[in-house]
């Protein structure tokens, strides 16, 4: 498959899905140190409230330690930066004052656009050659300002027939994002099966039903549903860290590797 981006540019996704549950932040940690580990130095940058990816990478939510702060005219987006125990993996973390966010983002002008303001200077700094953003499980005003900050949309779709009625209304929300030509150039760059159980027919029929609908769109990898990959976060650490021989860390190497290839990390 032809490279979606340019190798000297930096290139930011977004990692979304309006329904909670479905390995979006699991895919969002565990990706991101997958990249690292291949050397493209990447930043995750977690805009969810609940702060999930923060603390899976073993980091204490810290008050003022977001981009809260920044979203709203008080400092750099930079001054947020975090180093991880993962090299050529830093992190931009999140704590509870960002809900308010949610708000204030509303009353502010270009409101939509917001979060590519403040991120600019970061993407301009060519530092990161990956910058993955974690969103809160709702397509609020932080979920569309990263889809609006975004080059590539990576959806996450638990392997279940109601994923699919939730893939139809985020994608619509990508077309309007487009036609109003507030990111006109935003793609989607992939699905991502999560929780698979190959022992079900109704996981291989969800899978078949994508690629039946959007074929050049879906990932190859399949991520098991896998208790370890439950287990992981809890204990601040990624897959690799927690059981590197795991299916689960199997599984997002080998989707770190199918990243890189299609949009030219290397």
């Amino acid at each position: 498959m032809p490279t979606t981006s340019p190798p000297s540019r930096t290139t930011v996704f977004t990692i979304a899905n309006q329904k909670g549950g479905v390995g979006k932040t699991t895919t969002a940690v565990n990706l991101a140190a997958a990249l690292a580990a291949q050397e493209i130095p990447t930043l995750l940058i977690d805009l969810d409230p609940q702060a999930n990816a923060t603390s899976a990478l073993g980091l204490e939510k810290t008050e003022g330690r977001s981009l809260y702060g920044p979203l709203r005219g008080e400092g750099e987006a930079a001054e947020m930066l975090t180093p991880t125990a993962i090299d050529g993996l830093t992190i931009i973390p999140s704590e509870e004052d960002l809900a308010a966010a949610e708000i204030e983002i509303a009353q502010s002008e270009n409101y939509l656009s917001l979060l590519s303001r403040v991120l600019a200077p970061i993407r301009a700094s060519g530092d990161y050659r990956a910058i993955l953003i974690d969103c809160p499980p709702a397509l609020g005003m932080l979920s569309m300002n990263s889809l609006c900050a975004a080059d590539s949309l990576l959806i996450t779709l638990q392997c279940e027939y109601m994923a699919l009625e939730g893939l139809g209304q985020i994608l619509r929300n990508v077309e309007r994002l487009k036609t109003a030509n507030i990111n006109p150039d935003l793609q989607l760059g992939g699905i991502v099966m999560t929780m698979f159980d190959a022992r079900t027919n109704l996981s291989r029929q969800v899978v078949e039903e994508v690629k039946a609908h959007l074929p050049d769109k879906i990932f190859k990898t399949l991520i098991p549903r896998s208790v370890r990959l439950s287990e992981a976060p809890s204990f601040g650490q990624t897959i690799f860290d927690y059981d590197p021989q795991s299916a689960g860390s199997l599984a997002y190497r080998a989707l770190g590797e199918e990243v890189i290839t299609r949009f030219g990390l290397r």
